[in-house]
């Protein structure tokens, strides 16, 4: 059976942690540790996660390192994410959520699970951000919510 590398942003993380996205996301981090899914952690995740609340901080560390592979920041990373911005997907105020769907490109993962339905889980961004792949070189990025991939 194929691992999946799959980079979750910040709000899965949190989803534990919240009755209307808890069952799925707990679910989806048991995946992880089964080993279905490898998970894709990117500097912005990084950051988000040490000003999460400490019961999403205890929750990434109880996930093994040998299942988290950590991308390193770099120029493509801000080239790509600054070109999602300049096309209009979103506007500056939402430049993490940028870097999230840029990071995961970048590191080709197989798809981006989020529950951010307002920047990164919703049809018009999806759209705009396989766009903007196909237009610089990269391949489409498959973005899903959690009850979706598990």
């Amino acid at each position: 059976m194929k691992k999946y590398r799959v980079y979750a942003d910040t709000s899965v993380f949190g989803g534990c942690f919240d009755d209307e996205f808890s069952n799925e996301s707990l679910k989806f981090f048991s995946l992880v540790r089964e080993g279905i899914f490898s998970l894709i952690i990117s500097p912005v995740l990084y950051a988000e996660l040490l000003k999460a609340p400490i019961e999403v901080q205890n929750l990434f560390k109880t996930i093994p390192t040998d299942l988290i592979e950590e991308i390193e920041f770099s120029d493509e990373i801000i080239t790509l994410r600054d070109e999602y911005l300049k096309s209009g997907i979103l506007t500056m105020k939402s430049k993490s959520d940028a870097e999230h769907i840029a990071s995961a490109t970048i590191a080709n993962a197989d798809f981006v699970v989020s529950w951010n339905f307002k920047h990164i889980v919703h049809f018009d961004k999806i759209n705009g951000y396989q766009a903007v792949n196909i237009l610089n070189g990269y391949k489409p990025i498959n973005i899903y919510a959690p009850f979706q991939v598990i």
